[in-house]
């Protein structure tokens, strides 16, 4: 029995690895999800009430986790649909911490940072690997998932720290992104070493880069944006999140 028994949840063990195999398609996914959940987040704390936007926000992300957790084998839908709602709800949760609550962005940035810090050690100290090859265990699924939650807050409070504090507003937070995100993955195409240092890496770093362009495109033009509108950008990126999910259809890893 692993360390964590999500049967008595009536959550069956899994069966086999419920991760998508990490090819373009789970990147461009991946970038799609930020971006999205970036733009959905600004949405609807804007349009409607933003405690009963983030409470929505919340039962639409334990639904879908649930939805996740309770299937025993890899369904590209079922994940797809759980990084979206992360995406949505991870934001809502370090946006709270800044505009609810008045914490500055470094220390949001810090608080986060320090989470994903300390699930990575738990997760290595119980489980001996934060491979993303063996997620197929109920305790690793669980830590795997509670990562990808603190990796997009920490993802929305580094972005937001360096676009408005440090002041390099949308687009440079772009480039800046940009040129981070490309090191790991050069340098795993080269060394093919390190894989899960690097993947990590990379998979932190598309948060502030996909919601930095989501950003720009959606924010209005004083603010350093194209004015196209969050509510926009959220429906275009939904759309193409469900057209590359359907027409990928990429597997698990093996």
């Amino acid at each position: 029995m692993s360390a964590v028994d999500l049967r008595r949840f009536g959550i069956p063990r899994p069966t086999s690895n419920k991760v998508p195999a990490i090819t373009a398609s789970f990147w461009g996914i991946k970038l799609l999800t930020t971006a999205m959940g970036e733009a959905a987040s600004d949405w609807s704390v804007h349009t409607i009430n933003p405690v009963v936007a983030v409470g929505i926000g919340g039962l639409l992300f334990a639904f879908a986790l649930y939805l996740q957790l309770r299937s025993k084998t890899f369904s590209r839908q079922r994940y797809w649909f759980a990084v979206a709602m992360v995406g949505v709800f991870g934001t809502m949760v370090a946006d709270v911490l800044h505009v609810g609550l008045g914490i500055p962005y470094g220390i949001t940035s810090l608080a986060c940072g320090a989470t994903l810090a300390i699930l990575f050690t738990a997760w290595y100290r119980i489980e001996g690997t934060l491979s993303i090859h063996s997620i197929s265990t109920e305790s690793r699924e669980l830590f795997y998932w509670s990562s990808v939650v603190a990796t997009f807050a920490f993802g929305t409070a580094i972005g937001d720290l360096t676009a408005i504090t440090l002041h390099l507003g949308y687009a440079g937070s772009i480039v800046l992104f940009g040129v981070l995100i490309s090191l790991p993955a050069s340098y795993f195409a080269v060394t093919k070493r390190h894989e899960v240092l690097m993947f990590w890496t990379a998979y932190v770093l598309t948060r502030p880069l996909g919601a930095s362009v989501a950003d720009w495109i959606g924010v209005s033009k004083p603010r350093g944006g194209l004015d196209v509108g969050p509510g926009n950008v959220a429906l275009v990126g939904v759309l193409a999140i469900i057209v590359l999910v359907f027409a990928m259809k990429e597997p698990s890893i093996s």
